[in-house]
């Protein structure tokens, strides 16, 4: 990120631009992701792969560590040739006098290379210090019989040094805050590249070999509703197409199921009997009035445990287990279940949750505080929901595939 220097005059933050800086590392990050390959990026999960090029170009301001600070004192011999309260007739060599030197040390936390960066805001009159390894220097050095007083000169260059840190301090933590979105621009940007390639190759209508990054993801249709560090662990082998359900459809699919909730709200008495299977078929018959073809009872149907799923060829897209609260240990194992039966990239999943009689406050606190102390668990998403939450898990045995899991709960009557 920053280049080679000459460091031995002490002279600090003059010799490179910060703002240069940020903009290089900032246009490495996208080069780096257009140089990588192509079935390596498809195969990773892209909030992953954002994460771990944001991890590697963010930059750590420096901090100085002023309570581990130390100092020590030594005799040595100084040159007084220029003191001009001396006379030295011969200034062209050294006139060695006995005197000290002080040295005091301040550890610091962060990216060395920044004490030459130059913020937006400067002086024309930069501090000057060495820097050895994590820790900053300063010396002074006056004969025995003239000592200066040490204190008062250390205390003034390291409040310069630390206004020039301060000066820093937001441009770093602007370019840190941008990098998520930059590397995640810059990812879907590509995917969509690759993915738009291999489906204008399969339009020729001619057989074509195929090309290692060109694969074709796809949607499932309805009938009625049209992430220094190493790299995340992941495949290089040909990325397999498969198939994804739209957004839209499974947010459709969550709204047909809370209005189904508020019809049990507003009928109590019509569901204060019913048991989990019971209550699972009530949203299993909405969902199966609103999703034609691909949704009907051949796709939405109890498969083992699994209360409702919608299949494509052998392996499930959507997923929704239904449960009555009964603490977080059966969350958990409710959590557990549904992975089972996830087997796609980038899969959609719903846990309904019926709570009879518990505190509202107590079942959210118990579903937020499980979900994320499950090990598949990777992140929350933002999801303003009064009695829901949206989570991402990893598929299991492979990071790589994410499951979007939304939980809602839901009120029956006991």
């Amino acid at each position: 990120m920053f280049g080679s220097i000459d460091k031995s005059k002490g002279l600090l933050f003059c010799t490179y631009d910060l703002g240069g800086t940020i903009t290089n590392a900032q246009n490495t990050l996208r080069q780096e992701i257009e140089q990588m390959d192509g079935n390596r990026l498809l195969n990773t999960a892209p909030a992953d792969l954002a994460a771990h090029f944001a991890k590697k170009f963010s930059i750590t301001a420096i901090r100085l560590l002023r309570d581990q600070w130390y100092a020590n004192t030594t005799e040595v011999q100084v040159d007084v040739r220029y003191d001009r309260m001396r006379f030295i007739e011969d200034t062209s060599r050294p006139a060695l006098v006995p005197g000290e030197r002080t040295e005091v040390r301040v550890p610091f936390e962060g990216e060395t290379d920044l004490f030459y960066s130059q913020a937006s805001t400067f002086s024309t009159n930069p501090p000057r210090a060495m820097i050895a390894g994590n820790e900053l220097v300063l010396r002074y050095q006056s004969p025995a019989d003239s000592l200066q007083e040490v204190r008062p000169l250390v205390d003034q260059v390291l409040r310069d040094i630390e206004q020039y840190l301060g000066w820093q301090r937001p441009m770093i933590e602007a370019h840190n805050a941008a990098l998520s979105g930059i590397a995640m621009q810059a990812i879907e940007q590509r995917r969509a590249r690759l993915l738009a390639q291999s489906q204008r190759a399969s339009a020729l209508g001619i057989p074509i070999k195929r090309r290692d990054d060109a694969p074709k993801t796809y949607a499932v249709p309805t009938a009625r509703r049209n992430a220094a560090p190493s790299l995340p662990h992941a495949s290089s082998a040909a990325f397999t197409p498969e198939p994804t359900w739209a957004m839209e459809q499974y947010e459709q699919a969550l709204k047909i199921m809370q209005d189904m909730a508020l019809v049990m709200e507003r009928s109590p008495t019509a569901f204060k009997s019913m048991n989990e299977e019971a209550l699972r078929q009530h949203f299993l018959v909405q969902l199966n009035g609103q999703f034609e073809g691909k949704a009907t009872g051949e796709t939405f149907n109890m498969e083992g445990k699994t209360d409702i799923l919608l299949r494509e060829g052998d392996r499930n897209v959507f997923i929704a287990e239904c449960k009555i609260w009964k603490g977080p240990k059966a969350f958990g194992e409710a959590i557990d279940q549904l992975l089972g039966y996830a087997t796609w990239r980038d899969g959609k999943a719903a846990i309904l949750v019926f709570n009879r009689g518990v505190d509202t406050s107590t079942v959210l606190t118990g579903i937020d505080a499980t979900a994320k102390a499950h090990p598949n668990f990777k992140r929350q998403i933002n999801w303003p929901h009064e009695s829901g939450f949206r989570y991402v898990l990893s598929n299991k045995g492979d990071a790589n595939r994410e499951i979007i899991l939304t939980v809602l709960v839901f009120h029956v009557p006991s």
